[in-house]
């Protein structure tokens, strides 16, 4: 919806906001972002404000990769457009808001890199099928301190999953983090401790695409400065220690009529065909998909037989071993749950490369292989997912299907980034074929992420 810049100003301003916080996400998913001081915003965001382009190739070491409106195109202008729906006061920081930005190219078009923009396009394709993707975005994180040094978890105890209070928040930051939350108004519902120690998990409610997405995007961003601002640090990062297990991203999602009727099921206990042709399109991209899902070297080490994150390209009702679970809930509940995703991934990749396998299945018709049962981590009736990034990254190659979907040029520079993650790895890595987290994964990850 469009927004006269003079009425947002005004409406900030009577909100008692002084400073606009701009934010999008990278291709990597880290926060970029900008402070306009709300008394300037109509000259400050009526043509911007304006970014320059390196910053869709910058790595997490600060370099400037070369690709689409880099160094050999002159390190172009992206400017930036803010979205007035988007904004959320800062409860933690009085008088400073959030608000989310597209990106566009100099003379206009729509940025071809942002993954804001990516995600967009992909919906347009829902929308020509008379379909809304709605989704549900589950992820957890660790907190962290540095007492020595080097990072730590806060809390070392095992076995206290579903768990609150002060066995396992001592100092209350976590609760603390949950309250700001909420008065951030994202639809957070709930929080917990997790599986592993120190490990933590806040809820958000499922909704239209692009919204989901945002909230996701903002939540990642605000429990990261809400941590700093404790003397501790939030990751969302895979796997930050050998000794217990990683941070997942499960993305719950179905599809409604315009009308937000739920087009999953049959009517009955069934899931109806346009569910079946989403699975089949989401199990035929797979391997490619993993790599958006999966984005770093070190989330591939959170993947592998017994661990509760997928192993294989397969799906089953109610099952945690698949990659593809059907949650029990039917009629309006009915949907999907993708269990692959790594925390570090970007959530705006992450929906619009799984939106868009499950959007080729639908336009194909595909009809996925039969639901498993049991513990299938040893049921060779699927394949084995890509175990490492390369290899995703290779599938990826192999799929012109989801790089057509999602863009030539946006995949390009996905590509460049990570293809330069690895060289880096390998070069710097005495033993790149380890299982075991590396100090640089720790180095390269775990404080952006």
């Amino acid at each position: 919806m469009h927004h006269d810049l003079s009425d947002v100003r005004q409406g900030l301003q009577d909100d008692g906001v002084d400073v606009l916080r701009l934010i999008y996400s990278d291709v990597l998913g880290i926060t970029r972002s900008k402070d306009l001081l709300v008394s300037q915003l109509e000259r400050a965001a009526a043509h911007g404000p304006a970014f320059c382009q390196g910053v869709w190739v910058t790595n997490t070491r600060g370099g400037v990769l070369d690709g689409h409106g880099s160094i050999s195109d002159g390190l172009p202008d992206l400017v930036s457009r803010l979205d007035a729906d988007t904004i959320r006061k800062m409860p933690w920081e009085p008088g400073v808001a959030y608000v989310i930005a597209d990106a566009f190219e100099p003379n206009g078009d729509v940025s071809p890199v942002a993954p804001r923009s990516v995600l967009k396009a992909i919906l347009g394709g829902y929308q020509a099928q008379g379909l809304v993707p709605v989704l549900g975005p589950e992820l957890e994180f660790y907190l962290a301190h540095r007492p020595d040094g080097s990072w730590e978890r806060v809390l070392n105890k095992t076995g206290r999953v579903y768990t609150t209070g002060s066995m396992v928040d001592p100092e209350g930051v976590f609760l603390w983090m949950l309250r700001m939350i909420d008065q951030l108004n994202i639809g957070a519902f709930a929080g917990n401790h997790e599986f592993s120690p120190s490990q933590y998990e806040i809820n958000l409610w499922h909704s239209d695409a692009l919204d989901a997405s945002d909230r996701t995007f903002m939540f990642k961003t605000a429990v990261k400065d809400l941590a700093d601002r404790k003397g501790m640090l939030a990751t969302f990062m895979g796997k930050p220690w050998n000794d217990e297990g990683g941070s997942g991203f499960h993305v719950h999602f179905s599809v409604t009529d315009p009308d937000g009727t739920n087009k999953m099921h049959d009517g009955g206990s069934e899931l109806s065909p346009v569910a079946l042709s989403m699975i089949a399109g989401i199990i035929e991209h797979a391997n490619a998909l993993s790599a958006f899902t999966n984005s770093t070297i070190n989330a591939f080490k959170r993947l592998g037989p017994d661990t509760l994150a997928p192993y294989r390209a397969n799906w089953g009702w109610d099952n945690r071993s698949t990659m593809v679970r059907i949650p029990p809930e039917r009629g309006q509940g009915t949907r999907l749950e993708l269990r692959i995703g790594d925390g570090a991934a970007n959530p705006y990749v992450v929906s619009a490369a799984v939106l868009a396998a499950a959007l080729d299945g639908i336009e194909r018709g595909l009809t996925p292989p039969a639901a498993l049962d049991g513990w299938t981590y040893e049921d060779e009736s699927a394949p084995v997912l890509p175990m490492t990034l390369s290899d995703a990254l290779d599938a990826l190659a192999a799929d012109e299907i989801l790089a057509e979907k999602l863009g030539s040029l946006f995949v390009e520079t996905f590509v460049t980034l990570k293809r330069d993650e690895l060289e880096r790895y390998h070069a710097e890595v005495p033993d790149p074929d380890t299982r075991d987290v590396t100090d640089w994964e720790l180095d390269e990850y775990i404080e952006d992420y």
